[in-house]
Formats: C-alpha cells, sequence, structure tokens
C-alpha cells in the first residue's frame, strides 16, 4: 500500500560540502538571491545526518514546492522571510523519517483550503479536514510516538506526534507557517503531550491536532494543563520547535537524551494564574487493565472519553480518596471507591 504513494528519501552518503553546496549553487541559479539565502538557512540548521544522507536533489525538490506555495497562496505572500524560512521552509518537524511530503499533502489539502482568506481560516480548514482524507486518527497501538506522515498513514494510527507531523507537513505543503509545539511532563505528572502552532497576524497560535474546534484557534482539552506549565523547569515548560539553531531544544520523550531539534521557550504565552480546584481527579475507564477505553457516565453525568480522543484527554470529577462513585455503562452502574492520586484508571470489569 505504500509503496503507491509513498516516495521516500533516496539516501546517498557523502561528504559535507558535496550535495549541500549542490543544493545551494543550483538554488541561487534557479531562484536568485531569494533561494540561494533560503537554502542556505536550510543547510545551517540541519541536524548532522541529515547533511550526511539527503540529496541535492531532494533538497531541491522541498525548496522547489516551498516557493511555489509562497507565491501561489495570499497568506503566504506576505510572510515575513524569517517565518517563511523557519515555519515554510524545512523538510522536518522532529526526528521522523526523512520523506517526500509536499506534493502529496498539497495535492489533498488545496482543496481544503480553496476557500480560506486568513492563515487561521486555511490551517482550521487543514485540520479540520486531512485527518479523514489520509484516514489516520489517534491510537495508541501505533508503531512509533515519533512516526513520519507516510509511516501512520501506512496503518492509519498515529499518537498526538504523529498527528501533529501530519497536521505541520499539510499546513506548510500550503504555506501555512507551522511548527509542533509541546511539553515532556505535565506539571500534573499526567504524562507528555504534542500539538501544533500556527502563525497569523504577527503572532502564534496553537490547536490539537485531528482536533478541530469551529469555535476557532486557541482551544483545546489541554488549556488548563497548558496554563500550569513551568517555564523555569525544562520537563514541565513548553517548547515550540525551530529550525534555526537556539539555546533550547524540543524535549522527545522517546529519545530524551537528543538535542538535535532546537527549540523556543513559550511556556509564558500558555500560563495565567488558574486556582486549581483541590477537588478535581481526573479520571479514564477501561474495560479491563491492558484494554480499551470505555465512554462512561460519572455519576449521573459527567462522561469519560474513549476512541480517538488524547489518551491525556480525561473525564474531570470533583472528589476525593474514598467516595464512592457511580460509573454507568451498556445501561448498567457499577460503583467504586476511588483510590488516591489526581489521575485515576478505573476498570470495568473489577467494579462491583
Amino acid at each position: 500500500m505504500r509503496a503507491l504513494f509513498v516516495c521516500l528519501v533516496s539516501l546517498v552518503s557523502f561528504a559535507f560540502g558535496g550535495e549541500v553546496e549542490d543544493f545551494v549553487t543550483e538554488a541561487k541559479v534557479k531562484h536568485g538571491e531569494f533561494g540561494e539565502k533560503a537554502a542556505r538557512f536550510l543547510v545551517e540548521g540541519m541536524p548532522k545526518g541529515d547533511r550526511e544522507n539527503l540529496t541535492a536533489g531532494f533538497l531541491m525538490g522541498n525548496l522547489d514546492l516551498a516557493l511555489e506555495a509562497r507565491r501561489e497562496f495570499v497568506w503566504a505572500k506576505g510572510l515575513p522571510e524569517e517565518v517563511f524560512f523557519n515555519d515554510v521552509l524545512p523538510y522536518a518537524c522532529l526526528d521522523e523519517t526523512r520523506e517526500d511530503w509536499r506534493s502529496f499533502f498539497y495535492e489533498k489539502t488545496v482543496g481544503l483550503v480553496r476557500e480560506a482568506k486568513t492563515t487561521s481560516e486555511a490551517a482550521q480548514a487543514v485540520n479540520k479536514g486531512i485527518f479523514k482524507l489520509v484516514n489516520v486518527h489517534y491510537n495508541r497501538k501505533r508503531k512509533a510516538p515519533n512516526q513520519s506522515a507516510f509511516e501512520s498513514i501506512e496503518i492509519g494510527k498515529a499518537t498526538c506526534t504523529g498527528l501533529s507531523i501530519i497536521l505541520v507537513e499539510a499546513c506548510r505543503s500550503v504555506g501555512v507557517p507551522a511548527r509542533i509545539a509541546g511539553t515532556a511532563l505535565w506539571a500534573s505528572k499526567r504524562g507528555n503531550h504534542t500539538w501544533v502552532e500556527i502563525w497569523d497576524e504577527g503572532a502564534w497560535h496553537f490547536m490539537g491536532a485531528d482536533e478541530y474546534d469551529k469555535k476557532g484557534l486557541n482551544r483545546g482539552w489541554f488549556v488548563k494543563d497548558a496554563a500550569m506549565a513551568i517555564e523555569g523547569e525544562w520537563q514541565h515548560a513548553i517548547w515550540a520547535t525551530s529550525w534555526k539553531k537556539t539555546e533550547g531544544f524540543f524535549p522527545m520523550v522517546w529519545d530524551i537524551k537528543n538535542r538535535e531539534v532546537a527549540a523556543v521557550n513559550v511556556t509564558s504565552r500558555y500560563v495565567k494564574r488558574v486556582e486549581e480546584k483541590e477537588r478535581v481527579i481526573f479520571v479514564r475507564v477501561w474495560d479491563r487493565k491492558g484494554g480499551e477505553r470505555l465512554v462512561a457516565t460519572l455519576n449521573g453525568g459527567v462522561q469519560t472519553k474513549a476512541g480517538t480522543a488524547d489518551l491525556n484527554d480525561m473525564a474531570e470529577l470533583e472528589g476525593k480518596a474514598g467516595e464512592v462513585v457511580k460509573v454507568t455503562f451498556g445501561g448498567e452502574t457499577r460503583e467504586v471507591s476511588l483510590p488516591e492520586g489526581k489521575t485515576v484508571d478505573l476498570y470495568w470489569d473489577l467494579l462491583k
């Protein structure tokens, strides 16, 4: 199946200066001084492995299509040079497998943004439609957390990082500046999360990948968690990727010692003074240990999440350890005393 549409990068080993310099030279001949400047920016931010393995042909194809998008779409034409270079031009997001994705996503996405007049409208349209077109949704049974777009499309499964990579690449294919954002560990210790930021009207805005909200950007189930991030603690801070080298790095939890992906600390944009309710407990309901999540009702009103909802997108229940909670599923109600902890996993087959 994958062979029908995947054009993986041809890997050719070369000494630094060979293929890379050929790429820069060709970019100047084909696209003038702007093309040369774009090519040099791309090369300067490349991880060592990419410099050694990517071909000039791959890099040139990526540049050609990025410049075509800049000329075609109204929201891309007026982008500041630094934004275009850093958040439209790059051929990768994190450390995922390198692939020639621009033409594929352009063909899938161009119809989605036909009526859009602004960057935000285009980004919303892409988030609403692209995951249905490629048939990929949240699923913990994916092969790896950092799957490339085509790897996720092949199996139809991805978690938040894989979904975010798809959304960023689809946005970039039509000239929408986009980047990965996320945290290694919520301050509430409920795990990591990854989402997407897009640039519009001089500012960055966020959205959850495959979590379209018709009310607009800067919404999501993780807003409260993000508001409690800790700027001075790298694992609890919020980071956004940058192709341009920075003093920071994006915390990839699957390879936590890898510091090749540059990032900026954007915690201050998410943090606000929030008084966390002491009695709020986050709850998931599973059919059994190691099984699937269930959409159940807690105490007759609060509904739990399942299916394509992110693993950390949990129901919020007011209560405390020791209190009895009624769990309703499939017309049957069972009871359980809440255990200790802010995050609680309940297993239907173990409930009374």
